[in-house]
């Protein structure tokens, strides 16, 4: 199967949307793109709603038809995240798992907080930078748990399977192994990236601790139950758009249907961008 990015409008504008294809038919990114690119090898969809080293905050809309990425707003105006020294933009590719959800009627028995109503958020560390709406297959290495305003949220630490470091991460711990300081900086970008916008910093669960691999998937399945509860009626959906168009349930949308949607977009290619000149090289102290 392929996925291609159907674009609606101009970057940085209320207009800007980017619905995803698949095999040229408009889907939703948070219902129709399957969780898993590979079960059996535990090899996961992501998709990316912010290129690494960018600032405009995209995000899978929950609210609108099919769920295309958008940029978030506040009072009418796009939000973007600040360049915390030494931070340029985000980190690493961020989005999301797709058929996952993070229940805000539930609350977790480790952090004590509820979900805080997205799908489970990706740090997608690879050396490659990605671009909004790319599917991207991962590898699950580790979470981190920060709570945001009394909820639970989730950062799953993950590798592009294509990545040249991909066979030979497989825990938590390799991420310091093979990439030094990137688990620091990682926390340090979540607990400070508010402060330039007036607000306190954030705070984590298990005292900012990385989870390894193994409750990383727990907390997965975790979501992905909650997807599943949710798709089928059986949880209340509040705001959520529940449309789609691969699922064949109630909320299963007709092609033009999602045509109408996705109306005056126009499909994107992939953009070709040299990665050599946005390679990460990870310097570690001991060896200078």
């Amino acid at each position: 199967m392929t996925y291609t990015t159907r674009v609606v409008g101009q970057p940085d504008t209320l207009d800007y949307r980017v619905f995803i294809e698949k095999d040229g038919k408009v889907v939703s990114p948070f219902h129709d793109i399957p969780l898993f690119a590979d079960e059996a090898n535990r090899v996961y969809n992501m998709v990316v709603e912010i290129p690494r080293w960018t600032n405009a905050k995209m995000e899978i809309s929950k609210e609108d038809k099919l769920n295309p990425i958008k940029q978030d707003t506040k009072k009418g105006k796009l939000r973007y995240v600040r360049n915390a020294f030494p931070h340029h933009g985000y980190i690493w590719n961020y989005g999301a798992l797709p058929q996952t959800w993070e229940d805000p009627n539930q609350t977790n028995n480790d952090t004590k907080c509820v979900g805080d109503n997205d799908p489970i958020d990706v740090c997608e560390i690879g050396e490659a930078i990605g671009y909004t709406g790319q599917v991207k297959q991962v590898k699950v290495l580790g979470v981190m748990a920060l709570i945001d305003e009394g909820e639970t949220d989730w950062k799953i630490l993950a590798i592009d399977v294509n990545d040249p470091l991909a066979a030979k991460m497989n825990d938590v711990e390799d991420i310091e192994r093979y990439m030094p300081g990137l688990l620091h900086a990682t926390n340090e970008w979540f607990r400070i990236y508010k402060i330039p916008d007036g607000k306190p910093e954030n705070q984590f669960a298990f005292g900012g601790e990385a989870k390894p691999k193994a409750y990383a998937l727990e907390v997965v399945k975790d979501t992905a139950e909650a997807w599943s509860e949710l798709a089928e009626g059986k949880t209340n959906a509040g705001g959520i758009d529940l449309s789609n168009t691969l699922l064949g349930n109630a909320n299963t949308v007709s092609a033009a249907v999602a045509e109408e949607a996705a109306a005056g977009g126009v499909t994107k290619a992939a953009p070709n961008t040299d990665q050599s000149l946005h390679k990460w090289f990870f310097i570690s102290g001991s060896k200078i």
